[in-house]
């Protein structure tokens, strides 16, 4: 493919691809990619322009009530489609479809509860043509950032409001358990229900429960606890009275799991002694940073994953995950993944297990490289594929 790139003094480039290949008689002429590039805060809008063919047109002006960013492509937006609509005209003469047609969820049960439904989608599988933990755990987290913004408390932070943020504050969650009896494939439809309540004196639980759209039997069930962090100190604050005011209506005191039923147990630290498996040199990557300027926490599942026995990732499905967050991480943190592997049947593990009764269990740590501080601390139970 063709490439050519030009900048325009201080203010940008334009990056140029090209069909390599010839035209052929009667087949219409190549498509040539625009692509702009602008300083981050500078760039006031976005076009993208397909050569051969018709303009694509989006205009964003309010979503859920709030206002955005709006966003232009080719002409303007018709001014009879008013605030609150998203138009989009495909090519030359396409159908106007209004932003209802792409809702990102709506409330139930009095606006206690906020619900939506997802796709599997082919990027979110594995190996096994099921999704993941990590899919499952950034479908939650989608849900969660879409029920503050949907419910008028969102502000400029990941999730904070704006009480939160005239304070200069954000959650951060300490502590997810997640237990799933059953895991999508690509293609099915899941509904996901989630809802908070208060804890403790300075915190707030959130849960969720997954659906199977087409049965509606819950497949999974979460659970998690938050405080909050001043976003410049990186410090932990007590929950302002004025927060708490604002986030008290949205409380359903609703438990997810029945008593007894959550890993609320400590988690054992691993260490060099105990641990079966430690994989070193994991590197954050940029795109792994989320808008609080950290390591997102669903991102820690996977370096998590790295020191587990591949037979293991192979032949079984995590069925319950329990991770405990104990400090940040930045992208200039090299971190270490340590692992250990227990079974109730045998210590011949895990050769010997093939009962769809035999449950294997995992320690996990994962750590700074350098100075052996914690990240986070996680617990797991796993159960074969073919039992599940």
């Amino acid at each position: 493919m063709a490439m050519s790139m030009s900048a325009a003094s201080g203010s940008g480039s334009s990056l140029r691809l090209r069909r390599p290949w010839p035209v052929k008689k009667g087949e219409a002429s190549s498509a040539t990619a625009v692509v702009g590039w602008g300083r981050k805060g500078k760039v006031k809008g976005l076009c993208a322009e397909v050569s051969g063919g018709g303009r694509n047109q989006v205009s964003v002006d309010r979503v859920n009530g709030r206002k955005v960013n709006g966003v232009m492509h080719g002409s303007q937006a018709p001014p009879s489609m008013g605030t609150g609509t998203a138009v989009f005209a495909a090519g030359d003469g396409g159908g106007m479809v209004s932003v209802n047609a792409f809702k990102l969820g709506r409330f139930v049960e009095d606006r206690f509860v906020y619900r939506q439904t997802f796709v599997i989608r082919s990027y979110e599988i594995g190996p096994d043509k099921t999704a993941t933990m990590e899919t499952l755990m950034n479908l939650l987290q989608e849900t969660a950032l879409n029920h503050v913004m949907s419910s008028g408390l969102a502000s400029d932070g990941f999730g904070a409001t704006h009480e939160m943020s005239l304070r200069k504050l954000i959650w951060v969650v300490t502590r997810i358990n997640i237990q799933v009896d059953k895991y999508s494939r690509w293609g099915d439809v899941v509904e996901i229900d989630t809802w908070v309540a208060a804890s403790g004196k300075n915190g707030m639980r959130r849960d969720w429960i997954i659906r199977d759209y087409s049965t509606q039997q819950i497949i999974t069930r979460a659970t998690s606890n938050w405080v909050m962090m001043n976003r410049e100190t990186r410090r932990l604050s007590k929950t302002p009275e004025q927060v708490r005011e604002e986030v008290k209506p949205f409380y359903l005191d609703r438990r997810v799991f029945l008593y007894g039923s959550c890993d609320n147990e400590k988690i054992d630290k691993l260490t060099e002694d105990t641990a079966e498996n430690i994989r070193s040199g994991l590197e954050p990557r940029w795109s792994d940073m989320d808008v609080n300027q950290h390591v997102n926490n669903v991102k820690y599942i996977g370096w998590i994953l790295e020191s587990v026995p591949m037979n293991v990732l192979e032949d079984y499905h995590l069925t319950s995950m329990t991770l405990e967050y104990r400090r940040e991480c930045r992208q200039s943190n090299l971190l270490e993944s340590l692992t250990s592997m227990t079974t109730g049947e045998t210590e011949e593990y895990p050769a010997s297990i093939s009962s769809c009764k035999a449950v294997l269990g995992s320690t996990h740590l994962l750590r700074l490289q350098e100075d052996k501080a914690e990240i986070v601390r996680a617990r797991a139970e796993w159960q074969r594929k073919d039992c599940i």
